[in-house]
């Protein structure tokens, strides 16, 4: 192969370093934005043939082929890291059902948030993803502290942490929890019966029907008379030491829910083999050629160009001047390889601030600008008035 650009080329197949776009005809063809056109393009770009150009035509299907490459590497990174906190736990598949995500529409879920969610959950005991254990010691009759990491922890959860969420102390009937007046669940109740004139009959037999937050707001009221107001049974815990009040007088279970610390506290949540986990195995692969637009060819012809001419500086570069008859002359390597270092950089600044303009967030902030512009707008127009 000549070291010297011919003038024209004609591409075959294998002929670039990693032949990923060799296939592609649109690529290896004659059309616009072909190998071949690229690589006359760049050399009449670098001076052809006013001045000869020291690069074979591999050298210039190598620079187009990591220009697309370097393209198709910055718009996936984008799309990673906009995506990301969707894809991570969806499978990557394997073999010849592998994913790719490339040139795929992403569409956001709730994943993260319900995820989220349910570790707030596992705090409020209201759901989640650690379950709750049940245990129990044996409160002796005249004893009121109890260590529940040396009854309970040592013993049955083999020394591991445990944390109390509930301790089951004396609890009431929940009929009469219910109607309880001191509770200040029953005076809506009976002021209603009042005023249908029910308020003889007993709070016991009383059935009306009443909509769902009614019962919630009995459930708080009766958990909030049960620890502030009601001092018959009460009890305290500090590093899981319980102290109970009063002093029994029995001998009896008593029962308490609790977690595990480290199944709480654990940031590894289910398998990690053949899901998404991070940035580096998000299963985006290298576009097709033919699949990206007019302005994406056209940032990878600037930017090949510029890998052309970072090459053309290395070559020239090797010796600083060459002896002509009678003189010397200086060579322009270090001054190409400047230009091409600075052509990359703004080239690659463009497209990931064009690629930050389309990110979720910043549609989202130009929806809402949008919506209030036009609020705003609408508020101005005068409110018609009908007559007759």
């Amino acid at each position: 192969m000549e070291a010297i650009w011919p003038g024209s080329s004609s591409f075959s197949v294998g002929h670039t370093p990693y032949g990923f776009y060799d296939s592609d005809t649109e690529f290896s063809g004659s059309g616009n934005h072909s190998v071949d056109r690229f690589s006359d393009w760049a050399a009449k770009r670098l001076g052809y043939p006013i001045v000869a150009i020291e690069m074979p035509t591999g050298s210039f299907y190598a620079c187009y082929e990591e220009a697309i490459t370097e393209y198709s590497a910055q718009v996936n990174q984008f799309n990673i890291k906009d995506n990301i906190l969707s894809l991570q736990g969806q499978e990557t598949g394997s073999g010849s059902t592998k994913t790719n995500l490339t040139h795929k529409k992403l569409t956001s879920t709730f994943g993260r948030n319900i995820q989220l969610a349910e570790q707030y959950g596992t705090e409020a005991g209201v759901g989640g993803t650690v379950s709750y254990k049940t245990g129990s010691i044996t409160v002796a009759s005249g004893s009121q502290e109890y260590d529940l990491n040396a009854l309970w922890a040592n013993v049955s959860e083999s020394g591991n942490a445990i944390e109390i969420r509930k301790v089951f102390y004396e609890g009431s009937p929940a009929i009469t929890r219910y109607f309880d007046p001191y509770a200040g669940t029953g005076d809506g109740s009976y002021n209603m019966m009042d005023s249908f004139g029910w308020g003889n009959y007993s709070p016991a037999v009383q059935f009306m029907m009443m909509p769902m937050y009614a019962d919630l707001l009995k459930i708080q009221a009766i958990e909030f008379n049960d620890q502030i107001r009601k001092s018959a049974y009460s009890f305290t815990l500090v590093n899981n030491k319980l102290r109970i009040f009063p002093n029994p007088e029995t001998t009896y279970d008593l029962h308490f829910h609790y977690l595990v610390k480290k199944d709480r506290d654990t940031n590894l949540q289910g398998t990690t083999d053949g899901v998404i986990t991070d940035f580096s195995n998000a299963p985006f692969n290298n576009m097709t050629f033919k699949d990206i637009n007019e302005v994406g060819k056209q940032w990878i012809k600037k930017y090949g160009l510029a890998l052309c001419k970072e090459l053309l500086g290395t070559i020239r570069s090797k010796y600083a001047s060459m002896p002509i008859p009678g003189a010397e002359t200086t060579l322009d390597g270090d001054t190409l390889r400047t230009e091409a270092a600075s052509e990359k950089e703004t080239l690659v600044t463009q497209l990931r601030e064009m690629l930050e303009q389309t990110s979720r967030k910043s549609l989202l902030e130009a929806d809402k600008d949008e919506a209030e512009f036009l609020n705003n707008k609408l508020n101005k127009v005068p409110i018609p008035i009908y007559i007759g």
